[in-house]
């Protein structure tokens, strides 16, 4: 094929997808395009990001150049047969045996994308239980956290489960899938209920299930699947990415790419600020809640990392920084520097009364061990912000490690492993995955997202924030 050739391929495939986005934003705004198509097109695309396409493969590596030209005809395919839908779709599992806490069938919420050879699959948070009366207060508290019986039958996709290019500028086109939490287990279960088990506990044999009804529905002719998860569902991500790329490969599919995309899952095992007993989830140290938790789940752990710690102490594997090394599935890792979640546990919340300067500095170390456990990990992406969760929540754009969002960073991390199972392949120049920031106290990044309080919900003033850490804030803005 000639440079002329490739050249006027080029153009007739950005035509198509020019036109095709101005349609789709004006079928989704409700109205109906009147000006001429070049002057929609340039407004589109200040707006909707097009899908990208490395120029560089023009110059002589014809292989890279077809493939990118293939996905991006991929992407197409649907907006050319149809109107792209929003929404994920409720399927309970057919195997009923694979339940909820309660016994009710576990399931998944499914948004296909025909032709696209992506899928996402995403594990829901949510914290855990871990003996029967923390359970029982939890069925009465959060009952969709432990059973199917009121899922609704439809979710919006958010974030990076969103079909909104301008939302999901990278992942917009895969096809979908959400995965309710429902096991308390963070994702490790294998015990049915009993007549003994007052409540079954099978968080990793749900994913299984899932990966396996979905490739009748498509999955057996994907290329990359991407497992990703938030707080607890991050945590699940590292315990069964392997394990659903052994799946796959067992079931005759090895060609399927598994990655991992953690997110706000990465958690420390340290000494809590102030002890107290272990009575509840919220205030019980993340060491004890495991111990105690994966004996009453019936817990499974990576077999790499198991082997890697005495009988009895495989709880080691729950913490991020102890199984990363052992997992061969390329990860990709977001964490909060100064994570809601961790400092709740370890009872050094920050929106309450003013914190003392044991508090801060506990506060600064915390975030200090956090850099320090990312230090090996290839792709990483860690602003130094107070916050909790991120990747379906539709602001995710905005936040930034210098200079660079994590979508950006996403993409980057995907194209350095296209065509590759290596996790260790060398990044792209120019396109960085490994960001942390360097800034000591929560909220350095201007790009953070707004301080709310994770009890209350209602939004924190920074500078009030950080004069209750103790920190002089002119000097801190200077």
């Amino acid at each position: 094929m000639g440079p002329e050739v490739r050249a006027l391929l080029l153009l007739g495939l950005l035509y198509w997808a020019g036109d095709c986005e101005a349609q789709m934003t004006w079928q989704r705004l409700g109205q109906q395009p009147h000006r001429p198509w070049a002057e929609r097109v340039a407004d589109d695309r200040q707006a909707v990001e097009s899908f990208p396409l490395d120029l560089t493969a023009l110059e002589g590596n014809m292989e890279s150049f077809m493939e990118q030209i293939q996905s991006l005809a991929q992407a197409l395919y649907p907006c050319a047969s149809q109107q792209p839908s929003e929404d994920l779709h409720l399927h309970l599992l057919l195997n009923k045996s694979v339940t909820c806490n309660d016994g009710s069938p576990a399931g998944y919420y499914l948004k296909e994308s025909k032709g696209s050879g992506r899928w996402l699959i995403f594990l829901e948070g949510g914290w855990y239980c871990f003996n029967r009366d923390t359970c029982e207060l939890r069925h009465s508290a959060t009952p969709h956290l432990m059973s199917s019986k009121d899922w609704p039958r439809t979710r919006i996709g958010t974030g990076i489960l969103s079909s909104l290019p301008e939302e999901n500028p990278h992942w917009w086109n895969a096809n979908m899938v959400f995965i309710p939490y429902c096991s308390s287990d963070v994702w490790s279960g294998a015990s049915p209920k009993t007549k003994k088990n007052d409540y079954a506990f099978m968080g990793t044999l749900i994913i299984q299930e899932v990966v396996r009804e979905l490739l009748d529905r498509g999955l057996a002719g994907g290329k990359v699947l991407l497992l990703a998860g938030s707080s607890a569902g991050g945590t699940g991500v590292l315990l069964n990415v392997d394990r659903v790329a052994k799946q796959l490969e067992e079931l005759g599919y090895p060609a399927i790419q598994v990655r991992g995309l953690v997110d706000s899952g990465w958690f420390l095992d340290n000494k809590q600020y102030r002890h107290t007993d272990c009575v509840d989830t919220l205030t019980c140290a993340p060491t004890e809640v495991i111990r105690r938790g994966i004996k009453y789940w019936n817990g499974l752990v990576p077999e790499p990392c198991r082997r890697q710690f005495k009988e009895g102490e495989e709880w080691n594997c729950f913490f991020g920084y102890k199984v990363y090394p052992t997992v061969s599935s390329p990860l990709f890792v977001v964490q909060w520097l100064f994570d809601q979640a961790q400092l709740i546990v370890d009872n050094a919340y920050l929106t309450g009364q003013p914190v003392q300067e044991d508090q801060r500095l506990y506060v600064q170390n915390l975030a200090g061990e956090l850099r320090h456990t990312l230090q090996n990990v290839s792709a990483s992406f860690a602003p130094a912000c107070f916050s909790h969760e991120v990747i379906i929540r539709s602001q995710w754009t905005e936040v930034q490690v210098n200079g660079t969002s994590l979508p950006q960073a996403l993409h980057c991390w995907d194209r350095s492993l296209h065509g590759s199972h290596n996790a260790s392949k060398a990044p792209l120049k120019g396109c960085p995955i490994h960001l942390v920031d360097s800034c000591p106290w929560p909220h350095c990044n201007p790009t953070c997202p707004t301080i709310r309080n994770q009890f209350t919900g209602q939004e924190v003033n920074v500078a009030q924030f950080l004069r209750r850490m103790g920190f002089d804030v002119p000097s801190v803005a200077q």
